[in-house]
């Protein structure tokens, strides 16, 4: 499985991935996320799906960047650009993977600036090569496991959210994820794209990078937990006796 996540604020977007490649019993790390520069700017892709599919529609979409990159002065037009590329594999493979057992289910995340673009864009693709761009009333977008990690995003993060909160907030949604599901792990590569001056920025961390920040979460979490009202309750067990005083008084009856 994996888990990739896609953040737009006003500030700028996060693009966030884990590592983690299973298969069967053994378990090694790719990296998820690329990437991609032509003239009018840069661009990051996240995909998720079977590590072939996903391997060959990357390849075909940095052949086509190559190709006719400098056309591209708009993000839905590289949109558009993956989901042909999708559309693609999914004609040259999906048969013989369906007929095998397995399922063509490539999704995609796609975010950046180009030079005719007003804001920073994101986009979620899905596997028929469709899009929708990913708005300001739910940022975010999560393909792979998005079970674990979407309530946090969703009670927290909104557009006026800050890029260091919009961060922060995307970690502790992988560390959601990452503690509940054996196939999401670390290193994990992140993306900052800043709306001002469109300076992209990457960097991955490794687990003992971040072990503390999960620490605290964890600990925190427990505390509020423990501080959270229980007379609630106690209602319940008030109800409880209740109800065996009846029976009690029924059974003397």
């Amino acid at each position: 499985m994996t888990y990739c996540l896609g953040i737009r604020v006003r500030e700028g977007l996060v693009a966030l991935a884990d590592t983690r490649i299973t298969s069967g019993t053994e378990t090694t790390t790719a990296k998820k996320i690329s990437l991609h520069t032509n003239e009018h700017g840069t661009v990051f892709l996240m995909t998720s799906g079977l590590r072939s599919v996903r391997d060959k529609a990357v390849t075909y979409f940095e052949e086509i960047l190559e190709k006719d990159g400098h056309k591209y002065d708009k993000m839905y037009n590289v949109a558009n650009a993956f989901g042909t590329q999708l559309r693609r594999v999914a004609k040259e493979d999906k048969e013989a993977l369906t007929s095998s057992g397995l399922h063509f289910n490539l999704f995609g995340i796609v975010g950046g600036k180009l030079s005719a673009d007003t804001e920073p864009k994101l986009y979620l693709l899905y596997p028929e090569g469709n899009w929708i761009e990913i708005g300001t009333a739910t940022p975010f977008t999560i393909i792979g496991n998005s079970g674990y990690g979407k309530p946090i995003l969703n009670r927290v993060l909104n557009y006026e959210s800050s890029l260091r909160f919009a961060l922060k907030t995307g970690f502790l949604s992988f560390d959601s994820t990452r503690v509940s599901a054996s196939d999401v792990g670390f290193p994990i590569d992140v993306i900052i794209l800043k709306a001002e001056t469109g300076e992209i920025i990457e960097k991955r961390f490794e687990e003992k990078d971040l072990q503390d920040i999960s620490r605290t979460w964890g600990d925190k979490l427990s505390q509020i937990i423990k501080e959270i009202p229980e007379g609630w309750i106690d209602e319940i067990n008030t109800l409880s006796d209740n109800r065996d005083d009846e029976m009690f008084i029924s059974l003397q009856q």
